[in-house]
């Protein structure tokens, strides 16, 4: 793991420029470096990633290499790593360049616990340009004695009011940089033990830290701290800085974790006298290790096709490898459209779609899969996207299509339900599964996996038989149903975000080398065991593969592959380009970082912090207005400018974004999240303000400065536009047919009566979840 210290993202602008030129070239480039990085999976570039790099070269002003440290500084790469690369990739000038020109801390000042009246040495060391300043503060009050301007800090003899936090600034002209805070405890030596702590006048020592671990969904994570102190020490467990109120021993277990319990831990420990904190402990959660043994072939049925079931009791899992392949298929290239709709309009709203699209989205992202993750879609942008995912297949493609939302089936089609569809709709205001399968089908794909997380109750409103065209025989169809016929997909209620049903036990088996419908199939068996869906819900799979071909396989690019067939690839990879980070430099002296993370396709949440700031500015914090571009749900991007600028992601609305694409919790930010970037129609243009206060002046003082960003992710793609006449959905040929009038369902009856379709929608958000059901929990049917 990485080692903290100084980020990207506080080199200047002329530095990162200069070292942008060293590294746009081919031989010994920003490619070189992508690939050295890629050693830290945190900073690893997916192929879109390095795709939107290399599409800089278009811009007369472009640069891959900028945007590839761009892409670092965003995720918190630090300077060091940084240069480490840079050197074993063998790039002397740029290393000599960094390590001659940037300041960087080598020796961190550390916290301390001392006596009243000893000597204390704070020390702080770092390198870079000749004649580096030194300057110390306790707060935010410099420190004016003879030491107080060099590395070393000496406070003799110490006194009480020597407590307190202390940082260092090293500077070099214009340019500087902080070392951590250290604070220094105050103890007196008549509480200690002498016998307890041998050497040592301070009354709480910390003997064992816990360490970072990395563990799969299902396993159990044992996190421990002891200390030894006088009075005894208690202890108070925190993750992600917030406390974990029920742990209050020396050890915190976590018997069956799932993603919702990755991230950062810390302990506090403390007694009547004494506090100390533990070192950060990381918690990283891949995917589940958990599978069922012994499985044997049976045959299933007059079309022969195998299966596997289990022979163990359901109860009682065991971890095992898959087996080897026995003959190795490619890919010629891996496309993904996932589309979650929850915010409709005239119907029931649903809770799981966030959590389902972004646990499959970073699933699938592992397997090399290009992911394009859409959140609340109307009908328009629903049939363009299909449209453009369409496009990409070609032969040898690996194609995935993922629907979570409202959805129904009659006559034995199904058919997908956008947000704006009206409270009484029909195939008319929805689209028909069979027919985006049947297009997908003229394409030679080597895979088409089409995945349908959504209700197959029949919709008595509508008396339309649909016949979708012919498909052609070319045995490379898995078609899965997260629920049976005529029956509802739930989704178990929760404060927290949560993944439905499906998802939930999909995830455990998604990432494994295994034919596609055997991977389903152990699905299917593990939602048999659910108690609370047993009899309720259960998958229905559908294929003709005739070949053991697996979500894993391998990429080889075709030689057959077409310039038009590339041009394509790149244009989906646009949908991925986030503006880049951007540096502000206000008149007040205040410099000011704009960053951008993106949380789906279609949702981007801005980030703003303070870099730098003068010494008679007390407070200060850039804030983001003037959206021209908000709307309503219906009809433009959406941002709530009650949840805009907030100190937390979960504050602005994102319960999802991974920790590792924005800046970390002690990086003081402010936090904005844009929704339905699909129907962004010009340049998003937006004004930071920044407010400020001088020392000794009550009045606030602003500075606005505009920044206009493009048109980011999927924006680029106009997916409110038609892409093709609406009749033309596909070939269908309608059959009116009689039908009885139905009464109501409850859910139809607590929706409002609505006007007719109206082409619009917005709204979308992403996941983390439990996936453990053994106790009884509400559930809430996902659809119609």
């Amino acid at each position: 793991m990485e080692e903290p210290g100084m980020s990207m993202g506080s080199l200047g602008g002329d530095v990162l420029n200069k070292l942008s030129k060293m590294l746009d070239n081919s031989a010994c480039g920003w490619r070189q470096l992508a690939s050295a990085v890629s050693e830290n999976l945190k900073f690893r570039c997916s192929e879109s990633e390095l795709t939107s790099c290399s599409l800089q070269v278009l811009s007369a002003s472009g640069s891959p290499g900028r945007a590839l440290l761009a892409q670092l500084a965003d995720r918190s790469c630090s300077l060091s790593f940084l240069i480490c690369c840079l050197m074993k990739m063998g790039h002397q000038e740029a290393v000599q360049y960094l390590t001659s020109t940037v300041i960087q801390i080598t020796v961190q000042p550390q916290s301390q616990q001392v006596t009243v009246g000893s000597r204390l040495v704070l020390t702080c060391r770092a390198s870079g340009p000749l004649g580096l300043n030194y300057q110390w503060f306790r707060g935010k009050v410099e420190i004016l004695d003879k030491t107080g301007s060099t590395p070393d800090l000496i406070l003799c003899p110490v006194t009480r009011d020597h407590r307190g936090h202390y940082i260092c600034r090293v500077s070099h002209g214009v340019n500087c940089i902080f070392s951590q805070w250290a604070h220094i405890c105050i103890v007196h030596s008549a509480g200690c033990s002498s016998s307890l702590f041998p050497g040592s006048v301070s009354g709480l020592l910390i003997t064992h830290q816990p360490q970072s671990v990395a563990v799969s969904e299902g396993d159990t994570v044992l996190l421990e701290c002891r200390a030894e102190a006088n009075p005894p020490a208690q202890y108070e467990w925190h993750h992600d800085t917030v406390p974990m109120k029920q742990h209050k021993t020396s050890s915190v277990k976590i018997p069956c974790v799932t993603t919702a319990h990755r991230g950062r831990y810390r302990c506090r420990v403390f007694n009547l006298y004494h506090e100390a904190w533990t070192d950060t402990a990381l918690v990283t959660i891949g995917p589940s290790s958990i599978t069922y043994s012994s499985w044997v072939e049976f045959d299933r049925g007059s079309d022969s096709q195998k299966v596997h079931r289990s022979t163990f009791d359901p109860e009682t899992p065991e971890v095992v490898q898959s087996p080897l392949s026995t003959r190795n298929f490619i890919a010629t290239d891996k496309v993904a459209l996932l589309i979650g709709n929850m915010n409709y309009l005239y119907h029931l709203q649903l809770c799981a779609p966030i959590a389902d699209v972004h646990e499959l989205t970073n699933q699938l992202r592992q397997m090399d899969f290009k992911v394009v993750s859409l959140l609340d879609l109307n009908w328009q942008e629903m049939h363009s996207a299909v449209t453009e995912f369409l496009q990409l297949l070609d032969q040898g493609v690996y194609g995935l299509l993922y629907f979570a939302g409202h959805g129904y089936e009659n006559y034995g089609n199904s058919f997908m339900v956008p947000i704006d569809a009206p409270a009484s709709y029909t195939s008319e205001h929805c689209l028909c599964v069979q027919n985006i399968l049947t297009r997908m089908q003229e394409k030679k794909t080597g895979l088409n996996v089409f995945l349908l997380d959504m209700c197959r109750k029949r919709n008595p409103n509508d008396d339309i038989i649909v016949h979708p065209g012919l498909m052609k025989v070319t045995a490379n169809i898995v078609f899965g149903y997260a629920t049976c016929v005529d029956a509802e997909a739930y989704e178990v209620q929760n404060q927290d975000v949560s993944n439905g049903i499906f998802i939930s036990f999909l995830k455990r088996h998604v990432c494994e080398d295994e034919k596609v419908t055997v991977m389903l199939d152990r699905v299917a068996e593990d939602m048999g065991r659910c108690k609370i869906t047993r009899g309720r819900q259960a998958l229905e799979l559908r294929s003709n593969l005739s070949e053991r071909r697996s979500l894993t396989d391998s990429i080889e690019a075709s030689d057959r592959c077409s310039a038009s067939s590339s041009a394509r690839n790149l244009q989906w990879a646009v949908a991925h380009v986030l503006p880049k980070s951007l540096y502000l430099q206000f008149d007040c002296g205040v410099k000011v970082q704009l960053g951008f993370a993106a949380e789906f396709s279609n949702i981007m949440v801005i980030y703003t912090r303070i870099l730098e700031r003068p010494r008679e500015i007390v407070s200060c914090s850039a804030q983001l207005t003037d959206f021209p571009e908000v709307y309503q749900l219906t009809s433009g991007v959406d941002i709530d400018l009650k949840k805009s600028n907030q100190k937390t992601l979960l504050e602005a609305g994102s319960l999802l974004l991974i920790e590792e694409e924005v800046p970390p919790p002690e990086v003081s930010c402010l936090y904005t999240r844009v929704r339905g970037l699909q129907r962004l129609r010009r340049e998003l243009i937006f004004t930071v303000c920044l407010h400020y206060i001088y020392s000794g002046v009550d009045e606030e003082v602003q500075e606005r400065r505009q920044v206009m960003v493009g048109k980011p992710l999927v924006s680029k793609l106009n997916l409110y536009e038609p892409r093709s006449p609406r009749a033309s959905s596909g070939s269908l040929s309608l059959v009116p047919k009689k039908c009885t009038n139905f009464p109501q369902t409850d859910k139809e009856s607590s929706t409002h009566s609505s006007p007719p379709s109206s082409r619009s929608a917005s709204v979308p958000e992403e996941t983390d979840s439990p996936e453990v059901f053994d106790a009884p929990q509400p559930l809430v049917a996902s659809v119609f």
